[in-house]
C-alpha cells in the first residue's frame, strides 16, 4: 500500500506544513505506507502527472487552497486515465465548504476531509492499510462500514456519505514537525503554536473557527530552541492573530529575545491595536531582525471595518506602528484590502495614503477574495460583489468600486512593490513625491507612463527600473535639478549593491580617480572608516567597499536638503559588510578632511 500526501505551492521556497502535520499524525507502523510529495504551480501539469504515475500509489490525497485548485483540478481530469483505480481524496479549505459539490463535479475523486485532517487522515491511512494486509476482500480498503465510522469526511459510495463531524483538535499533541531539517533546506519554515481566530472578519475563512487553541508553552519553548539551536534562517508563525492571547505571546517573545541566537528571524501575524504596554517594551528591547510583524490594516474607513465586522482602534493601530517603526529594530509588513464594501475608489485612496503615511518596510495593497464559507461570500449578491469564477475568488467590482477601477489599483500595486517594497528607492521616491499632490498620485502616475510603454506586460529588468525613472522624470519635466535625482539614484543603488556595472545615469568620477585612490590609500594605513578590513590592501578595499562623488547631500532626511547644491562635491563610501538587519541598506560613511 503506498499513499502519497500531495502538496503543490506556491514557491519553491513554501513548504505545507499540512501534508506534514497529517504525515506525521499516522500510526508508526503505517509511516512507511505514506509519502510525502511536494510540487509548486510553476511546474507544468504533465511534469506532475508523470511523477505521480512514476510513484505507482493506491491512494492520493490533495492539499487543497486557492492558489493551486487549478492545477489540482487539471490532475484530477488526467490521473483516472493514467492510473485506474486510484483513489483520490481531498483536503484543505478550498474544498472543505461544499464538498459534496466537489465530489459531484469531479466524480473521480473517492472522497474528502473536512476541517482539520490530523485525526482523519490518520483513520483512512488505517482504513487503506487494513484492506491492503488482506483482512478484507474489499481491495485496496478496510470493510465499507468502517468508513462511516470515520469523522469528518463525504465520500461516494451509493450517493454521498457526510460523517459525524469531526471534533477540533488538542494542538499541543500534535508532533513536531522539523526534526528532519534537511527536508526544509533554502525554504521557509512554518511553525503553529495556536489554531483558530478570536475575531469574526467576515472576509476570513478563520471566523468560522471561533475556538482558539493553544499549544502547550512549555513544548513551544522546547521547539523553538530547536530551531534557535539549529541557526534556522527563518520561522513563520501561521497563528492567525498570535497575540490574541497576551500571555502566550509575552511568553514567547521574552524567550526568544532572552535566547536569540543573534541569526534566526521569526515572523509573526498580529494585531497592533491590542498590543499592551509590556508587549511593546519587549518587542523594543529586541535585537534588530530578531522578529518581523505583518499588521492587517484592511482599511481606514469606519463604516466598512463595522460592515466587515473588525473591531479595530485605528488611533491605536497607528500610535504602536508608530513607536515600533520609529524604533528601528522590527520590520514591519502592514496589508490593505481593496474591493471591501462601503469603500469606494476616493475612500480606498484615503486608506492607501493612511497606511503609507506610517512609512512600514512594505505595504501589501491585496484585493478582496471572495472565500467560499465567509460570511461576505454569502452577502456577495447584497453587496454586488462580481468577482473571478475561479480561484482566487478576486474582486472585480462592487457597488461602490467599477472594475476600471480596480484597474488602475492594480497599476498601482504593481508600482508599489517595483519602486517601494523592494527597499530600492527609500531616499529617490520621497524626492519624486514633491512633484505630486500625494504618493498615491505618484504611483498612479507613474504606473500610467509604465502602460503606455508596455512595461506592465513586459516588467522591466531590476537595474533598468532606475533607468525609468529618469526617463519619466525627463518626460513629464517633473524634478528640474536632474543631476541631482541622478544622484540620489545612484545613492539608492550603490546602498543595495556594490554593482560592478557603472550605471549610465551616474556622475562621471574620471576626474575623481586621484581622490578615490588616495583615499584607500591613506585607509590602508590608518584604518579609520574600514577597520574590519585590516587583512586587506587599498586595492582590494576599493574592490569590496564602493567611493562616490556626490554634488548633493542626498542621504539628508530632510528631503529639502537633498535638492540643494554642495558648494564642493563630497566622497561616502558604501561599506557592504555593514547591513541593515531590516533594509539590507550597506552602510556609508561621508568623508571630510580631504
Amino acid at each position: 500500500m503506498k499513499i502519497l500526501l500531495t502538496a503543490v505551492n506556491a514557491k519553491y521556497i513554501h513548504s505545507n506544513p499540512a501534508v506534514y502535520s497529517l504525515s506525521a499524525c499516522v500510526e508508526d507502523s503505517l509511516k512507511p505506507h505514506v509519502q510525502i510529495v511536494e510540487y509548486t504551480i510553476n511546474n507544468r501539469t504533465e511534469e506532475i502527472l508523470a511523477q505521480l504515475y512514476r510513484q505507482k500509489p493506491d491512494v492520493i490525497a490533495f492539499s487543497c487552497y486557492i492558489w493551486n485548485w487549478k492545477v489540482i483540478t487539471s490532475l484530477l481530469a488526467e490521473l483516472p486515465k493514467v492510473l485506474p483505480g486510484v483513489c483520490i481524496w481531498l483536503g484543505g479549505p478550498e474544498v472543505s465548504y461544499d464538498p459534496e459539490k466537489i465530489l459531484e463535479r469531479y466524480p473521480m475523486v473517492t472522497g474528502i476531509m473536512i476541517g482539520e485532517g490530523e485525526a482523519t487522515f490518520r483513520e483512512l491511512a488505517a482504513y487503506y492499510c487494513a484492506g491492503a494486509e488482506g483482512e478484507t476482500d474489499s481491495g485496496a480498503e478496510g470493510r465499507p462500514e468502517d468508513l462511516d465510522k470515520i469523522n469528518g469526511i463525504v465520500y461516494k459510495r451509493d450517493g454521498f456519505h457526510r460523517t459525524k463531524e469531526r471534533a477540533l483538535t488538542d494542538i499541543s499533541r500534535l508532533p513536531f514537525l522539523y526534526d528532519d531539517l534537511g527536508r526544509f533546506e533554502s525554504r521557509i519554515i512554518y511553525y503553529e503554536s495556536s489554531r483558530g481566530c478570536p475575531y469574526r472578519c467576515s472576509y476570513c475563512l478563520s471566523s468560522i473557527d471561533k475556538k482558539v487553541r493553544l499549544r502547550d508553552l512549555a513544548v513551544v519553548k522546547k521547539e523553538l530552541q530547536f530551531f534557535l539551536d539549529n541557526r534556522v534562517k527563518q520561522v513563520k508563525f501561521i497563528d492567525r492573530t498570535f497575540n490574541c492571547s497576551h500571555e502566550h505571546a509575552r511568553e514567547i517573545w521574552r524567550y526568544l529575545s532572552e535566547n536569540d541566537n543573534g541569526i534566526t528571524n521569526f515572523h509573526f501575524e498580529i494585531a497592533a491595536d491590542i498590543l499592551s504596554s509590556e508587549e511593546m517594551n519587549i518587542l523594543a528591547g529586541m535585537r534588530p531582525g530578531l522578529v518581523q510583524l505583518e499588521i492587517g490594516v484592511q482599511t481606514a474607513n469606519p463604516e466598512t471595518l463595522r460592515e466587515i465586522r473588525r473591531t479595530t482602534d485605528m488611533n491605536r493601530l497607528r500610535e504602536n506602528v508608530r513607536r515600533i517603526i520609529e524604533r528601528g529594530n522590527i520590520h514591519v509588513h502592514l496589508d490593505l484590502i481593496a474591493g471591501l464594501p462601503f469603500e469606494d475608489y476616493k475612500s480606498f485612496i484615503r486608506s492607501f495614503l493612511y497606511v503609507y503615511d506610517m512609512r512600514p518596510q512594505q505595504l501589501q495593497l491585496g484585493f478582496l477574495k471572495v472565500l467560499k464559507g465567509s460570511y461576505l461570500c454569502e452577502q456577495a449578491q447584497t453587496y454586488d460583489i462580481r468577482y473571478t469564477q475561479e480561484p482566487p475568488y478576486e474582486v472585480l467590482s462592487s457597488k461602490w468600486i467599477s472594475y476600471e477601477e480596480i484597474l488602475l489599483l492594480k497599476q498601482v500595486e504593481e508600482m508599489v512593490e517595483l519602486y517601494y517594497n523592494s527597499n530600492q528607492f527609500t531616499y529617490t521616491l520621497p524626492v519624486l513625491q514633491t512633484a505630486f499632490p500625494d504618493a498615491f498620485t505618484m504611483y498612479l502616475c507613474l504606473s500610467d507612463f509604465y502602460r503606455e510603454k508596455g512595461y506592465l506586460l513586459v516588467t522591466p529588468s531590476r537595474s533598468y527600473r532606475y533607468q525609468a525613472l529618469l526617463d519619466y522624470n525627463h518626460e513629464k519635466g517633473l524634478i528640474k535639478e536632474e543631476e541631482m535625482l541622478r544622484q540620489v539614484l545612484t545613492f539608492d543603488l550603490y546602498l543595495r549593491e556594490n554593482s560592478k556595472s557603472r550605471p549610465v545615469f551616474a556622475k562621471d568620477l574620471s576626474k575623481y580617480k586621484a581622490r578615490i585612490r588616495d583615499f584607500y590609500l591613506k585607509e590602508e594605513i590608518c584604518r579609520t572608516y574600514l577597520p574590519d578590513y585590516a587583512a586587506y590592501d587599498g586595492r582590494q578595499l576599493a574592490k569590496m567597499t564602493h567611493a562616490e562623488l556626490f554634488d548633493y547631500p542626498v542621504w539628508e532626511a530632510d528631503i529639502r536638503k537633498r535638492m540643494h547644491r554642495l558648494a564642493e562635491p563630497v566622497m561616502v563610501v558604501f561599506d557592504y559588510q555593514i547591513r541593515n538587519a531590516l533594509t539590507y541598506e550597506a552602510g556609508y560613511f561621508i568623508i571630510s578632511d580631504e
